[in-house]
């Protein structure tokens, strides 16, 4: 039996991030999903094997015991005493952008082992997903969100289903450190929590508040980190756009447009160093599976 699943990519429109315990820290943010998506294969397997082939983007250089998809398959073997499986992944997300996509695998793969095995409640797989990272447990629905603690609480908002975000992405070729990036993080200023605020203004329709309203408390120790995301910064304000901020933990820049017209004069006339891409928000749901 094959479960096949789209794992889309995320974006932080805030994120707000302050010390918390046992060396973690907490953050309060509004995510998005994006029409980017990795395409995640399961099968059923007669015997314990977990085997994974991963497609596209360098991910083949992603060691086995390192694969996050790898991780949420084994653990979900492990929790519900399953059988194993063969596992292929078509990536689609740049990997080290701050996209969430090694997190949004790894959901994908949960649900899938779900519907395939008919094992684990909701509750209990959202618990294994927030176990795997601080965003998985958000990936197991997508959509906009707001999650907080440490990206395991997650209050779906309530968005029409029609009303997206038109985006232009910059994708600078070197990545940043996470766990450096919210090192580094707490040796700098942080802005004021935006979060609610941003939520009322996207609620509301008021697209251009929302721009003005978007933050990143790693922004700064990830420009120290790598300068490009203050160049994508700096090349994607030139277009005079909404509003411009970095996802997660960097590298990838994004900015938000008044609609797809002007994302496609923006992409027209870019001529800049770093990779550049279209995108615009999705409604959120679970994954999509099918026999």
């Amino acid at each position: 039996m094959t479960v096949r699943g789209k794992a889309p990519a995320k974006l932080n429109l805030t994120l707000s991030v302050s010390p918390g315990k046992e060396g973690y820290h907490d953050i309060d943010s509004l995510v998005c999903s994006i029409d980017i998506a990795d395409a995640v294969v399961v099968s059923s397997r007669r015997d314990d094997n977990v085997n994974i082939v991963m497609h596209g983007l360098g991910a083949e250089s992603i060691e086995y015991e390192d694969n996050n998809a790898v991780k949420a398959a084994l653990l979900f073997q492990k929790t519900f005493d399953t059988k194993g499986v063969d596992i292929t992944v078509y990536k689609n997300i740049p990997m080290g952008a701050g996209l969430g996509g090694s997190s949004a695998d790894a959901a994908a793969v949960l649900k899938c082992m779900q519907k395939l095995y008919k094992s684990g409640t909701d509750e209990e797989v959202k618990a294994l997903a927030d176990s795997l990272g601080s965003d998985t447990g958000y990936m197991l629905c997508g959509g906009f969100a707001r999650i907080t603690g440490r990206g395991d609480i997650v209050e779906r908002l309530d968005v029409p289903r029609r009303r997206t975000l038109d985006m232009i992405l910059l994708l600078p070729k070197k990545g940043v450190s996470t766990r450096d990036a919210y090192r580094l993080s707490d040796l700098y200023e942080k802005h004021p929590d935006r979060t609610e605020e941003a939520i009322e203004a996207l609620i509301s329709g008021d697209t251009q508040g929302l721009g003005g309203l978007m933050y990143n408390d790693l922004t700064r120790a990830a420009e120290y980190l790598n300068p490009d995301v203050a160049q994508a910064k700096k090349e994607l304000e030139g277009f005079a756009p909404f509003g411009v901020n970095m996802t997660g933990s960097g590298s990838a820049v994004f900015a938000v447009f008044e609609n797809d017209m002007f994302c496609e004069w923006a992409l027209s006339r870019y001529r800049g160093r770093y990779s550049c891409v279209r995108t615009k928000t999705i409604p959120g749901k679970p994954a999509e599976q099918e026999e």
